[in-house]
């Protein structure tokens, strides 16, 4: 490729927090980190924070691709060769924006650091006129600022972003008009265990893209099935019954709408090994998710613990400076956690005994999200709460320390992401749905409906 045809881009420091390996994914253009950014980066690696782990890893990854560079070769360009990635790479360029003129008629005033970065982008627009220059940044009073400023190209950091609009980010289940049958001729059934599977062709289904363990429902309320194989010229669906479903129960629970009863079947059938709850808040998420788990450690003995996790913006901060052990350390923030519980046993004489007791029972363990990495968990029943505030990275990071015999279920509510760096198409919640929806050891589904009271649904509703 000429050099006129390759793009500059310039990244926004937020971007390298979102995603510190993010200098690797602009294939063969180039990529220009102004000194600003470093100068920021270096500020928050040293804080207690979660984002100072991300600021650590993308300075190294910076430190890396530098290498032993001199300063003229960092200002012509070092290549970007991503270690054990064979892709077309151009060229890393550290822009000391602290020695740039900038004329106050063509910049904005330096009163910021983000103006800084938006005024590099500038200078560079008009050092190379013939190449696009583009500045990526996630924050999008930057990229207003940055077009008003005169910037031509402006773009948000989507590599990783498996979805434009949440509305189609996929629920878990199919909704079909009428009964479900009415539109399908030939069918094949066998007898698998106690459930009835059925063979039918693709062509029935010509404008419906299905994916494994995916739930089929009608308007006939009558059917429910789920997406057990797919091949090019049929697709295997198990009747599960919808009466059967509402019939599920787990540790005293039995679901209220039929969403609920898909999520307690992906709860508790042991093939599944990661269930993705999403849905408002009072839709069941936790109380399902609990009540299977207890179910599952303590009369089916399926697992030998529970641990629950949650990732807070504020606990790497505050974590420390509370007295007692991890456990009771993380007690404030998994206050929902032992809300849930108690309901599961509002009913019992002894309340607070039957908590204690049943905690012990279930080994049930509260463990922080910053100590799961480097861990290997085994034979265990994991709740990662919350975790729309999660970077995809950060999920992975966690979900791959699950081990043999372990289920993971992630809930959240991408309504309520608190992140500054995060959006709902980019949260790692909304990742682990689109990736692992290929995958036949996952679930999937999306509660909708709040069960938790009337006041919280017209809230959720009206609010």
């Amino acid at each position: 490729m000429v050099e006129s045809e390759k793009k500059l881009f310039v990244l926004d420091t937020n971007v390298l927090l979102h995603e510190p390996l993010a200098i690797y994914s602009f294939q063969e253009h180039d990529v220009v980190v102004p000194m600003t950014v470093l100068e920021e980066l270096d500020q928050i690696k040293d804080r207690n924070k979660d984002v100072a782990r991300d600021a650590r890893i993308a300075v190294r990854t910076l430190e890396q691709c530098v290498g032993s560079a001199s300063p003229d070769e960092l200002l012509a360009g070092v290549p970007l060769e991503a270690a054990g990635i064979d892709i077309p790479s151009g060229k890393l360029l550290i822009f000391p924006d602290h020695q740039a003129t900038f004329a106050p008629s063509q910049s904005l005033p330096l009163s910021c650091n983000d103006n800084t970065i938006i005024n590099s982008a500038l200078y560079l627009q008009q050092q190379h006129p013939t190449r696009p220059v583009i500045l990526v940044t996630k924050d999008i009073n930057m990229r207003i600022k940055a077009k008003g400023a005169g910037l031509r190209w402006v773009e948000d950091y989507r590599s990783d972003q498996l979805v434009d609009d949440i509305r189609y980010l996929a629920k878990g289940f199919a909704e079909f008009e009428g009964d479900f049958w009415q539109n399908v001729g030939e069918v094949k059934s066998n007898q698998q265990g106690r459930f009835t599977e059925h063979l039918i062709k693709n062509e029935v289904f010509a404008e419906q893209q299905f994916y494994l363990n995916q739930y089929l429902l009608d308007d006939g309320e009558q059917f429910c099935g789920q997406v057990k194989q797919l091949d090019e010229r049929y697709v295997t669906i198990r009747d599960l019954g919808r009466d059967r479903l509402m019939h599920y129960h787990a540790w005293g629970i039995t679901p209220r709408n039929i969403y609920q009863g898909m999520a307690l079947h992906a709860l508790l059938d042991p093939k599944i090994d990661v269930v993705i709850l999403t849905g408002p808040a009072g839709s069941g998420k936790t109380l399902l998710a609990l009540a299977a788990a207890l179910e599952q450690v303590i009369e089916t003995r399926r697992y030998s613990r529970v641990i629950v996790t949650r990732n807070t913006p504020e606990i790497a901060e505050s974590i420390g400076f509370l007295p007692g052990t991890e456990e009771e350390k993380m007690m404030p923030w998994l206050a929902a956690i032992t809300d849930t519980l108690e309901v599961l046993h509002k009913q019992d004489e002894s309340p607070s005994g039957s908590l204690q007791y049943i905690m012990e029972k279930a080994n049930i363990q509260f463990k922080s999200v910053n100590f799961m990495r480097g861990r290997s968990i085994q034979n265990s029943f994991v709740l990662l709460d919350e975790c729309q505030n999660l970077t995809p990275s950060q999920l992975k990071t966690i979900i791959t320390r699950m081990g043999e015999g372990t289920k993971l279920v992630l809930s959240g509510n991408l309504a309520q992401i608190d992140s500054s760096y995060l959006t709902a198409v980019t949260s790692g919640l909304t990742y682990a749905v689109e990736r692992f929806k290929s995958f036949n050891g996952s679930a999937n589904v999306f509660l909708d409906g709040v069960e938790r009271s009337r006041l919280a649904a017209f809230a959720e509703e009206n609010l």
